[in-house]
């Protein structure tokens, strides 16, 4: 391995585990006194400002088989924060969408996101923040290929 590349690999195993220390920390300081796991909260962002998601969908944007996405939605209509239902043209399609108390808790825990976020922004210098944004971008990018590429099946 090039010594360049080695260096950066080593750098990532220094800080990420740092970052996700500090964001697990902040995600689970905007969860305090709501009474919902962080899976939950993700779920609920994943509806946040969508009507009607197909459960395959949701389950995709989760990472999660349809039927641990099923369990979990199941958990959330308990708490009422969520409405399933069936789609009107195929009624084998589940259909899933925030509640007004879901969109309610969606709604203040993304405010204090923003807040948590706009934190660090504003520490961080113009150029920073788009050269962030652009690692991150295609960091990202990386990782939807490989997700690809391992659903391909091998011959």
């Amino acid at each position: 391995m090039d010594s360049d590349l080695q260096a950066f690999v080593d750098q990532i195993q220094r800080i990420f585990p740092r970052i996700m220390r500090y964001l697990e920390a902040e995600a689970s300081r905007e969860l305090i006194g709501l009474e919902v796991t962080p899976s939950q909260m993700n779920a609920l962002f994943a509806l946040y400002g969508v009507t009607n998601l197909p459960m395959g969908e949701l389950a995709d944007q989760l990472g999660l088989t349809e039927s641990a996405a099923t369990r979990l939605v199941d958990r959330l209509i308990n708490m009422n924060l969520v409405r399933r239902e069936r789609d009107e043209q195929d009624r084998r399609v589940v259909r899933v969408r925030l509640s007004s108390y879901g969109q309610q808790l969606a709604e203040l825990v993304f405010e204090r996101r923003q807040a948590q976020v706009m934190r660090f922004a504003e520490r961080l210098a113009q150029p920073s923040r788009e050269a962030l944004m652009l690692g991150l971008s295609d960091l990202l990018a990386v990782f939807q290929t490989l997700e690809q590429e391992s659903k391909i099946p091998k011959k």
